[in-house]
């Protein structure tokens, strides 16, 4: 028995996409004999005369019922001898059209209906492009209301031509055509006798023969951090599910953005510990040291993996707003909850033609290819190389609406290890987040970090003390609390780097490694505000609130 596949219907209005799949599951005995009483009840007072309307099967909402079409996203569940499916009957209605790129997300396969007389039409389109957009590989073009065209090979011929245009201008590499009618069941589950001339599988036999596991598998091993778990002070465990690769024991990984290494020390998947995970499985692991990772962080055991602060990214916009370019939007990508601005609009996409068209904005429905520039760089990948950091949601700050969604196509601004400015002296390593740019962005009425300094220091190294948005002494203490590292500037040069255990008050002006101001002004002070900082581990609000001051050194600017 094949695995599990997961598959979308779409098309236009009326294409019989919830027909289509009420037969199937009328046809293979898949519901239940109250069920199949109450569907013939319910089709005497339809639209077929008292025939069987196998739509009503997945037209749950009365809306629908009314109306005779789909609004919502229907799932069902079904297993044949051959296979099990999960099938997501999505709305034809271009209204309706951003319900139907949320069961697209999902699926493996899609099933795109087309009205044998009326051919490929522009929602058609719509929805292929749609389903590319959102990584679907493998395509079934079912040619649907036969009857209606007495069966006409020479009509499923024309529009075989105009699929195949289709195919080769969105470059779908994996298509199946059948022709079929839904609501008499011909070529659905059964060969038609109608249609000599096709001499090809039935839709159902299509399905469950398809392999769409082959070449679909991501290079390498990477875990998106979902939740770091402390249920006492002796376990720190990172939460999550491997999307590719498989993790052992004893392997060494890097957390990213950080950089930082660790090995396995243990890994449970549920309540049991195991010597190895693989792909798809959600499991629980703990390092045999302490890194900085948090929610939206990725474990990963090579070095095909960075941060990314820029995106070119393929958007399809869902909301009733229209995009506006500059304004500041959540972005969820991976795990990971950031605000970006949409900082342009590269080009808009004819729905019907696939040509790009200038714009400066996007309308709900419409795909458009943008740049975004996230707050900070975070762990990101093109989607065709890596699925799940490469697809990316966008949310309105102010109403909470899902505006977009997307996928990454190009990645820019990537932070190398050690990218921002750190401090390296005899095997001891820190970064240091004091130099970067804090600016004020007036359209967005956002604060905006910027980085313009990407070196290394080391003792003997002159330091930048001055920029546009912060002014240091010539003469401080860096105190780099997550490193554990002290570094001591005098006229502007580094004279020593060492371990933060090592390090006594030295009556100049004391920073944390971002450059907020220290507040304190003795060894006894110091004492204090390194005890109260290993209590709370956390750095608490509270605790930043009492010693720490941001605008002594810095200041936001425009």
């Amino acid at each position: 028995m094949k695995g599990l596949l997961k598959f979308i219907t779409c098309g236009s209005v009326d294409d019989g996409k919830s027909t289509l799949i009420g037969h199937i599951l009328y046809d293979a005995k898949l519901i239940y004999a109250d069920q199949e009483k109450a569907l013939e009840l319910d089709s005497k007072v339809g639209s077929r005369s008292g025939q069987i309307d196998y739509s009503l099967l997945l037209d749950g909402l009365m809306a629908e019922r009314e109306q005779g079409i789909t609004i919502d996203v229907a799932y069902r569940y079904f297993t044949t001898d051959a296979r099990s499916f999960i099938v997501a009957d999505t709305p034809g209605h271009e209204e309706y059209t951003r319900n139907m790129a949320v069961g697209a997300s999902f699926a493996e396969l899609a099933v795109i209906l087309i009205d044998a007389s009326q051919g490929v039409l522009v929602q058609t389109r719509r929805h292929a492009r749609i389903c590319k957009l959102m990584g679907i590989r493998y395509f079934v073009f079912a040619v649907n209301k036969m009857d209606l065209v007495n069966y006409s090979e020479s009509r499923f011929q024309e529009i075989v031509q105009e699929i195949t245009t289709l195919k080769e201008e969105l470059h779908l590499k994996h298509i199946r055509i059948i022709p079929v009618s839904a609501t008499e069941g011909d070529n659905v589950t059964i060969k038609s006798k109608k249609m000599p001339w096709y001499d090809g599988t039935t839709l159902l036999e299509y399905l469950e023969s398809v392999d769409i596991s082959a070449g679909n598998e991501e290079q390498g091993f990477y875990l998106p951090v979902q939740r770091v778990c402390r249920p006492d002070h002796t376990f720190r465990g990172f939460q999550g599910q491997i999307e590719a690769g498989n993790i052992f024991v004893g392997d060494e990984i890097i957390a990213l953005p950080s950089h930082e290494k660790a090995h396995i020390k243990s890994i449970l998947i549920g309540d049991k510990t195991a010597q190895t995970a693989h792909t798809g499985q959600p499991v629980t692991l703990s390092l045999d040291k302490e890194v900085d990772v948090s929610r939206g962080c990725i474990l990963t055991k090579d070095n095909k993996f960075a941060a990314y602060q820029k995106l070119t990214v393929s958007l399809l916009w869902m909301d009733d707003e229209p995009l506006q370019i500059g304004k500041d939007y959540l972005v969820k990508i991976g795990t990971k909850t950031i605000s970006g601005i949409l900082s342009d609009l590269s080009y808009q996409i004819d729905i019907n033609t696939g040509a790009h068209q200038p714009s400066d904005t996007l309308e709900k429905n419409g795909i458009a290819v943008c740049e975004l520039l996230l707050a900070e760089a975070v762990p990101a990948d093109k989607f065709s190389l890596h699925k799940t950091l490469g697809e990316l949601i966008l949310i309105d700050r102010v109403t909470n609406m899902t505006s977009a969604c997307g996928v990454v196509e190009e990645l820019s601004g990537k932070e190398e290890k050690y990218a921002k400015a750190s401090f390296q002296y005899n095997g001891l390593t820190a970064r240091g987040d004091l130099f970067e740019e804090f600016y004020y962005d007036v359209n967005s009425l956002n604060v905006l970090k910027y980085q313009p300094v990407r070196d290394t220091y080391t003792v003997g190294d002159r330091i930048p003390i001055s920029g546009g948005s912060y002014q240091y002494p010539e003469d401080f203490d860096i105190l780099i609390l997550r490193d554990n590292i002290a570094v001591s500037v005098r006229s502007g040069i580094i004279q020593d780097i060492i371990s933060l255990e090592d390090y006594h008050y030295q009556d100049v002006p004391v920073v944390n490694g971002r450059g907020f101001a220290i507040l304190v002004h003795s060894e006894k002070e110091f004492k204090t505000f390194l005890s109260e900082y290993a209590q709370s581990k956390e750095a608490s609000s509270a605790f930043f609130a009492k010693w720490f001051q941001f605008n002594t050194y810095r200041k936001v600017i425009f």
